[in-house]
């Protein structure tokens, strides 16, 4: 059918989800809704403890707490639709609530990015000016490190759909997928996006591009300068930037597989939005935590103390 034929204004999206079959649907919904309760389980217990843990309270697990509060929001946007969509043979979206997920999901994801960039350049720091560390790292910069992480987020986002809101929606409200994003919403537009496309994988593919390229550069120096110079805590510093590298690449190659490319369909495009929507948020705290010997220390004993208290009461 051509686009002009169209001449309703889209009010809902139907969303197929990532399965059609009720028996699939109904064991995938137990293995999603058991990792966003640990999703929600880790990070929350990775802020509970940088909260509480005066020992802690260094930029770098205030940053590590500052991901973990994003991952978990990145998760909430997108995690209770996919359970509810695997609950039922129909899920529709409205066009307002399509616009809002989106709107969310790029505006805390945007701050991800640069949440990593800033972790990378808080080990740089402790690494080459390790006499200065907390002088340079001091709390104010720390809290105005993470606002402008925010506030790029929230630029980034609004980019985004200030681009998809000039589009006209007036047919087509099928969407193959399970949640609202941009490659899949654009599609929709009855009018030629192409210009637009090439406006999105600018702001989106080529910005992830770009990060992913200095962090790997930035954690290269830092690696070279671990080997050579560090002798007191190298293996602590070997630990630390390589979790950061783990946890960056399983980030970054994902979103640049379905942003920094043409909005064409491909088979694994569900597969992979899963994977950096619902399954790296609740990876995240396990890395960090499994591999800081700190940080499980100090969550033993914060569970310890829960423990203590639950046997006064």
């Amino acid at each position: 059918m051509e686009q002009h034929n169209f001449t309703s204004i889209v009010t809902e999206f139907v969303l197929l989800g990532l399965t059609q079959s009720p028996e699939l649907q109904r064991f995938l919904f137990v293995i999603f809704f058991i990792v966003y309760v640990t999703t929600w389980l880790g990070n929350v217990t990775i802020i509970t403890t940088v909260i509480t843990n005066r020992q802690l309270h260094t930029p770098m697990y205030f940053l590590l707490a500052n991901l973990a509060f994003l991952d978990v929001s990145d998760s909430s946007v997108t995690a209770p639709k996919l359970l509810l969509g695997l609950l039922s043979q129909r899920t529709t979206i409205s066009f307002k609530e399509c616009i809002l997920q989106m709107f969310f999901f790029h505006f805390i994801a945007g701050a991800v990015i640069v949440v990593f960039v800033l972790m990378a350049a808080d080990r740089y720091v402790a690494i080459y000016k390790p006499l200065r560390y907390l002088t340079i790292m001091n709390q104010g910069v720390c809290m105005g490190l993470v606002a402008g992480a925010w506030l790029g987020g929230l630029t980034h986002s609004a980019v985004q759909i200030a681009l998809i809101l000039q589009l006209p929606f007036c047919g087509p409200n099928i969407l193959d997928n399970f949640y609202c994003d941009v490659p899949q919403v654009i599609k929709l537009a009855c009018t030629d996006t192409y210009l637009v496309e090439l406006l999105m994988v600018s702001n989106s593919g080529m910005l992830i591009i770009v990060m992913f390229i200095i962090l790997l550069v930035s954690y290269t120096v830092i690696l070279r300068k671990i080997k050579k110079h560090i002798t007191d805590g190298k293996h602590k510093a070997l630990s630390t930037c390589g979790t950061q590298i783990t946890v960056v690449c399983l980030q970054f190659i994902p979103s640049i597989f379905i942003y920094a490319r043409p909005f064409q369909k491909f088979p694994m495009d569900k597969l992979v939005s899963v994977i950096f929507t619902v399954i790296i948020p609740m990876l995240n705290p396990m890395i960090y935590t499994l591999r800081n010997a700190e940080m499980k220390m100090a969550i033993r004993r914060l569970i310890s103390q829960m423990l203590s208290s639950g046997r006064k009461l």
